[in-house]
């Protein structure tokens, strides 16, 4: 059987140097598609492109990682801004909330990571904290935290101790959406994760960064997930 194919959001820097160069690039740090290899799938990047081709980008596509970023700009939520809110993601938020509601739509394996995480709950309407302290030390340094499993979860079964992740983030999901369960929790009450208990749909979020990890159990759940979808004939 080949590797499942997992898609990885990425996002333009309008400046990134490199040699001689300097330009606009569409990247996403190595540890996201290092740990989808690391679990058994084949990574591939997914720069912006238009929202109305994400149903057609995701049918060749087994599973979808929505990575870290900038803040979603509070209006997908109907929230004003927050002043320490950062500057909008027109383009990203317009791409990488298309691609989480065609996934849905689809039935494919999603995990949401940070920002990501953020992203699917905003999809399904639920809203965000858009500030909390404690959980990002300073700019450009990861901090760790444990963060508690709520029994009875998908996440629970992957993870079922209490453990400490890597976490760089300043906002936080407030009001559930549709379907949402939380099955995570920080030691302060933030959820730090959430998933749809359907069964037969696997998709959660974490607000910490597994990709700055040696712990492999949340991405390869979804690699095993993606198998199983691209075992079905289309």
């Amino acid at each position: 059987m080949p590797r499942p194919l997992i898609g990885i959001t990425t996002y333009v820097e309008e400046s990134t140097r490199y040699g001689v160069w300097d330009v606009p690039t569409s990247l996403v740090p190595t540890g996201y598609y290092e740990l989808v290899q690391a679990a058994g799938g084949a990574a591939v990047l997914l720069p912006p492109d238009e929202p109305g081709s994400a149903a057609e980008v995701l049918s060749r596509l087994d599973g979808l990682v929505v990575a870290g970023g900038p803040d979603v700009d509070p209006v997908r939520y109907g929230a004003d801004r927050d002043p320490r809110t950062g500057a909008p993601a027109t383009v990203r938020d317009e791409w990488e909330l298309s691609l989480i509601g065609a996934a849905l739509a689809a039935g494919l394996p999603v995990l949401g990571i940070c920002r990501g995480m953020q992203a699917l709950n905003v999809a399904l309407g639920g809203t965000l904290v858009q500030h909390v302290d404690g959980h990002a030390v300073g700019p450009g340094v990861m901090s760790w935290h444990p963060v508690r499993p709520v029994g009875g979860t998908r996440y629970a079964a992957l993870v079922p101790e209490e453990a400490e992740v890597p976490t760089y983030h300043h906002q936080a999901v407030d009001r559930l959406g549709e379907g949402l369960i939380a099955s995570a929790h920080a030691v302060d009450g933030t959820v730090e994760a959430i998933e749809l208990p359907d069964p037969a749909h696997w998709v959660l979020g974490v607000q910490w960064h597994p990709e700055r990890d040696k712990d492999t159990r949340v991405m390869s759940a979804l690699v095993e997930a993606a198998a199983l979808t691209a075992a079905v004939p289309a």
